[in-house]
């Protein structure tokens, strides 16, 4: 049952930078992707500011023809929270809710076996980089999912920022045409993704794991399922399925995961329930992976290893044909990942 005392709001303007939080780990980030079902090529790209620690976090992660990834991450220096344009990737609300533009212009690494990002240092020094240039165009094609939880009285919830991942998040399945190139490789791109934002503090460490799975089977079908796990308690489930225009709202899932001997998903079958009483079944292989961290160190000096794992995966559902991302955040324990017992 929904908390009579709670209430989300979302405003058109949210879709522009807000006022930080005095909180020294204020992040307000926004991230994109897209999957072109016919080449069956595509990627994602996150911006994240953190003014408040003068940087901003910046990824480009294009997935090629073969199994090869392009991609590029930054800490740019930044000054303010008045745009999102850092380290060459710009992205502009063009009409909020509706219409958006990400460009990006820089390098990449090119990865024959994307695996090697497990090492970062050894992945740049031992693949080529090349130029880079990004310029896609998203459409909204459904409603918007989320915002900020704030009292009924419209006044903002106490946060403990140490233990903060985001204070507001939103969502939005789109479509999106451009263009990206690498090196002397230019791809057109037709196709479809989901796009989410959210802002206030933030530590990759505050949770224990999460699995987020976007997907879109065309214009007016798709899916995201999500389940997060704290510390303590019982995984939190949620997401939406679009059907005709509509979020029905996701009551349950569970995901059950094949792994490879890194620990890295390779398959995943969900179920999943929803408010209108509808029930799927989905059935995942992912085509290409990329595993990423976060490294951060406590006060004490101890450090704190976050892993995602960023997977290209084509999804079945229903008869249908789709592709979207599986996107895997552990914490590392003792080499293993808290989330895959």
């Amino acid at each position: 049952m929904a908390n009579a005392k709670l209430k989300t709001r979302l405003a058109p303007q949210d879709e522009y930078t807000h006022t930080p939080d005095a909180a020294s780990n204020y992040n307000e980030s926004m991230y994109f992707n897209v999957f072109d079902p016919a080449k069956k090529i595509g990627g994602w790209f996150r911006l994240g500011n953190r003014p408040n620690e003068g940087y901003a976090e910046m990824s480009v992660c294009l997935y090629l023809p073969g199994g090869r990834v392009a991609f590029m991450y930054g800490r740019p220096k930044i000054a303010d929270n008045k745009a999102m344009n850092a380290g060459g990737m710009k992205i502009e609300v063009m009409e909020p809710f509706k219409r958006l533009r990400v460009t990006y212009e820089g390098n990449a690494v090119v990865l024959d076996r994307p695996a090697e990002m497990a090492d970062p240092s050894q992945a740049f020094k031992s693949n080529p980089v090349l130029p880079c240039a990004v310029a896609l165009d998203f459409e909204g094609v459904a409603p918007m999912f989320g915002g900020e939880t704030v009292n009924a009285d419209g006044t903002p919830l106490k946060i403990e920022a140490e233990k903060s991942f985001a204070k507001a998040h939103y969502e939005q399945h789109v479509a999106a045409s451009g263009t990206f190139s690498v090196g002397d490789q230019r791809f057109d791109v037709s196709g479809f993704g989901l796009r989410d934002k959210s802002w206030g503090p933030r530590y990759w460490q505050a949770i224990n794991w999460y699995r987020w799975c976007p997907m879109n089977f065309g214009r007016d079908f798709g899916m995201m399922l999500s389940i997060v796990a704290g510390e303590t308690g019982e995984p939190r489930k949620g997401g939406m399925v679009l059907k005709d225009g509509r979020y029905d709202l996701v009551t349950d899932v569970a995901i059950e995961s094949d792994w490879d001997d890194a620990w890295h998903q390779t398959a995943l079958r969900a179920t999943v329930a929803t408010e209108s009483g509808a029930r799927y079944r989905v059935d995942g292989r992912v085509l290409s992976l990329i595993p990423l961290r976060n490294r951060r160190k406590t006060p004490d000096g101890r450090e704190l290893v976050t892993r995602i794992t960023e997977g290209f995966t084509e999804y079945r559902c229903d008869g249908k044909v789709g592709y979207g991302m599986s996107e895997y955040l552990d914490q590392i324990v003792d080499g293993r990942p808290t989330g895959a017992a």
